[in-house]
């Protein structure tokens, strides 16, 4: 009976000993690289090496997900958005594609989406964006299985900004590349709603007439 009471006494006593492994852990992560974008967070190991990086990563996707998707998927959508922006606010500016069918008169970039869908046209478009999202695929999962291509690289080059170009300057090219896509992907959302609320044109600046 007495061991038995010691032996209780011992095990209770031991929930008061500090642990040897919480403290190792605890000034490993207080000791990891922080972000520089979020300098109070780890910074996000997977970011490593890749241009750009600033250790933004609050939601850890490179965590799951391959870098070199995330990096194509990033790289696809600036440059649709910089293709986009320019062509929204070109159709407001006047801008047109001749000859231009009835249904196209009159049109502002935001009524163009039905009035091209009253044509027809919304059918081609979904065929051949279709066709280049296969091809692309293609492409991408041939990079995910070691085919050596670096995300985003198709070899489109055609003015020849990178031929002769040191790798420096090279990844400085990239570099703005990858700056200017992120900022056309909110720019592209800020002028579709600007658009939208406004009902006017280019710039946008009107007094806001949507109906919620």
């Amino acid at each position: 009976m007495k061991i038995a009471a010691l032996s209780c006494l011992l095990a209770g006593a031991s929930a008061f000993t500090p642990s040897t492994v919480g403290p190792s852990r605890t000034s490993v992560s207080l000791n990891a690289e922080k972000s520089k974008a979020i300098p109070f967070l780890p910074a996000p190991p997977n970011l490593e090496g890749y241009v750009g990086d600033v250790g933004f990563d609050p939601l850890r996707i490179s965590d799951y997900v391959p870098m070199d998707y995330l990096r194509e998927a990033e790289l696809k959508h600036g440059r649709i958005c910089m293709l986009a922006w320019l062509g929204f606010v070109a159709v407001d500016n006047g801008f047109r594609v001749y000859p231009a069918p009835p249904e196209y008169v009159g049109t502002t970039a935001v009524t163009a989406h039905d009035a091209a869908c009253k044509f027809g046209a919304m059918g081609n478009l979904l065929i051949w964006i279709g066709v280049a999202e296969m091809v692309s695929w293609i492409a991408i999962q041939q990079m995910l299985q070691g085919s050596g291509r670096e995300a985003g690289d198709f070899g489109f080059d055609p003015m020849g900004f990178l031929k002769g170009k040191s790798e420096a300057e090279v990844n400085k090219m990239k570099l703005k590349e990858l700056k200017n896509g992120r900022l056309a992907m909110l720019a592209f959302s800020g002028v579709v709603t600007q658009a939208v609320l406004t009902g006017g044109g280019f710039p946008y600046t009107g007094e806001v007439t949507y109906q919620f």
